[in-house]
């Protein structure tokens, strides 16, 4: 049976529509890995006949001290925008993909000359690289997503996208998974429309030119190491459905369209993921009326918002709730690295409530328009309210042009149809900005029933001085002034808190609900939610393949065996600590 064959039964037990010529496969330059009777500590993917590769670098990687292994490059489409014409200019630049486990050796030649200077970002991955000529060598101990920047090179330099090695990769015949291994993939429809209890794997080396669509289904995934490449109506739609999991795979060159829209669906998370763009609308992660969302450990860099949260827009309709973005890079060539509310329903009122950003590093942000300034953007309008937002551990570099914050009751008119009805209970915490071109940052309610109220300022931290009440500046200047910031007379109760100062003095109230049902075998995001400044979570006695992030409180897994379970909550604020009993049903 020749893999050809294999791929187009594995897509009829799938229940996708197979026609004639719907899959069509190109062989890739080097054949697919063999079994390997242990896991190996390295491993490397070649690219694809036909698919283009860069060359201004040139990479090689080892685990010492072993033998060096050559990692080819992909070309891949960066934009910069003109600010006086509003014209785009498409840009080349470099991206490498490889697994590892335990230290690993990169070594990166500069093909175009000397090197002068290096840095990876984000900087507080503190890699400083050894210089030699046109080399540069640096180690890794665990996978993470680099910028190599030589000689002041922002486009035409090197993205470095570093994973686990896969434990659990799937079978190519279990009939259900829809699997495509090593080479360049299409189909007839420009789609892979994906069934319920299902999952599209991307092989390393793979590289799929079709969409990957959920639609109205549960417990299925898009997973592997493969790339999603030039296709005309986004990467991966997630609508109506629940219990999706997208991880590990990258999206390049995408004609048009979001890298991955997720709509009136929930329990979605978004893992191990890296973007790169070029289009109009080139944004990363859109989401749409939808809950229990999770965005982990992914690399977005997008000629558009990297990651936008709304309600309404176009056929989705709804509150967004419960979303986490954590332990990711973002960098926006045009518009926001992280944009929220600006679409919804005027004629029925939304809210986006219980978002969380934490432990992000911001690397750059361009926008010369001031409506669509800052690295973080709270923007309702059309009704939006948005309300309990907790940012914490949020690093930004020097970037090109904006805000490092923006926090606006909006009016778009080119995008609204009403005002935003407000800003409630927003908590910053370890947010520091370093660099020289940020503008004066904004906080603007609309007027005085739509305004900004309970927002709370921990340890910000600007070019190295502190912005708190506590420090010294003189006596008529307010903090905001100091910051810089703009603050208008709809805004109320802000506060601006040291490190050492404690945001409250009375304990967290739970506000998670008592019960939650889940699915043995599909993927959770459940997010645990409180008042009062929480500052950590955990729980006892969840159910077998679960684990809570102590810091954000989302609880992420697969539960491998129906039940019942009464787990029980801690949250901690400097107050003290409060627990609550959680009943979780596992069918």
């Amino acid at each position: 049976m020749t893999g050809e064959f294999t791929r187009r039964r594995l897509l009829q037990a799938a229940g996708a529509t197979v026609a004639a010529g719907y899959l069509t496969s190109q062989t890739s330059a080097a054949s697919a890995d063999t079994a390997e009777t242990k896991v190996p500590r390295l491993k490397t993917y070649p690219i694809p006949v036909g698919i283009a590769q860069a060359t201004t670098f040139e990479v090689k990687v080892r685990t010492a001290p072993g033998p060096w292994q050559p990692v080819s490059a992909y070309s891949v489409n960066l934009k910069e925008i003109n600010a006086k014409t509003g014209s785009g200019k498409i840009l080349k630049s470099s991206m490498v993909y490889f697994d590892f486990a335990g230290p690993v050796e990169v070594m990166v030649t500069y093909t175009k000359g000397t090197i002068n200077t290096a840095r990876i970002r984000p900087l507080a991955a503190g890699i400083q690289p050894a210089i030699d000529g046109s080399t540069l060598k640096f180690t890794l101990t665990d996978p993470r997503k680099l910028v190599i920047e030589v000689n002041g090179e922002i486009f035409d330099c090197l993205h470095l996208l570093t994973r686990p090695i896969e434990v659990d990769a799937p079978d190519p015949n279990d009939p259900d998974v829809i699997y495509f291994g090593p080479g360049v993939h299409t189909t007839a429809t420009g789609e892979v429309v994906v069934p319920s209890g299902k999952t599209v794997y991307l092989a390393g080396g793979a590289v799929l030119k079709a969409g990957v669509n959920f639609k109205n289904v549960a417990d299925a995934a898009l997973t592997g190491r493969g790339l999603i490449y030039g296709t005309k109506a986004g990467g991966c739609t997630i609508v109506d459905s629940k219990n999706i999991r997208v991880d590990g795979i990258s999206m390049l060159d995408l004609v048009s369209g979001y890298a991955i829209t997720a709509g009136q669906s929930e329990q979605v998370s978004i893992t191990d993921f890296g973007y790169f763009s070029a289009g109009q609308w080139g944004d990363g992660i859109d989401i749409f009326s939808s809950s229990e969302i999770l965005i982990d450990n992914s690399f977005l860099r997008c000629s558009d918002d990297c990651i936008a949260l709304y309600t309404h827009r176009w056929d989705y309709y709804g509150d967004t709730r419960n979303v986490t973005i954590s332990n990711s890079s973002l960098w926006a060539d045009v518009a926001h690295p992280i944009n929220v509310g600006t679409h919804g329903n005027t004629a029925n009122p939304e809210v986006l409530e219980n978002i969380t950003i934490s432990n992000v590093d911001i690397l750059d942000h361009r926008e010369p328009q001031k409506w669509y300034q800052g690295c973080i953007a709270l923007n309702p309008g059309d009704s939006n309210l948005v309300r309990n937002v907790r940012i914490e551990n949020v690093r930004v570099e020097d970037f090109r042009w904006g805000e490092f914050i923006h926090l606006r009751v909006a009016y778009n008119k080119t995008y609204n149809t009403s005002a935003g009805r407000g800003i409630e209970g927003v908590y910053v915490k370890n947010l520091t900005y370093t660099g020289q071109h940020a503008e004066t940052a904004m906080m603007l309610g609309y007027d005085e029933t739509r305004g900004i109220k309970d927002v709370t300022f921990q340890n910000l931290v600007v070019n190295g001085t502190v912005m708190a009440s506590t420090m010294q500046k003189p006596r008529w200047f307010t903090v905001a002034d100091m910051v810089p910031m703009h603050v208008n007379e709809h805004v109320t109760n802000l506060r601006w808190l040291d490190a050492a100062t404690a945001p409250t003095d009375t304990p967290p109230v739970i506000t998670t609900p008592d019960t939650a049902g889940l699915t043995a075998g599909a993927p959770v995001v459940l997010t645990l939610t409180a008042t009062g400044f929480p500052s950590g979570f955990a729980v006892q006695g969840l159910p077998a393949g679960l684990v809570v992030d102590q810091t954000t409180g989302v609880v992420t897994g697969t539960p491998t065996a129906p039940g019942t379970s009464t787990a029980t909550v801690s949250v901690t604020n400097a107050a003290g600590t409060t627990t609550k009993d959680l009943i979780l049903t596992v069918q």
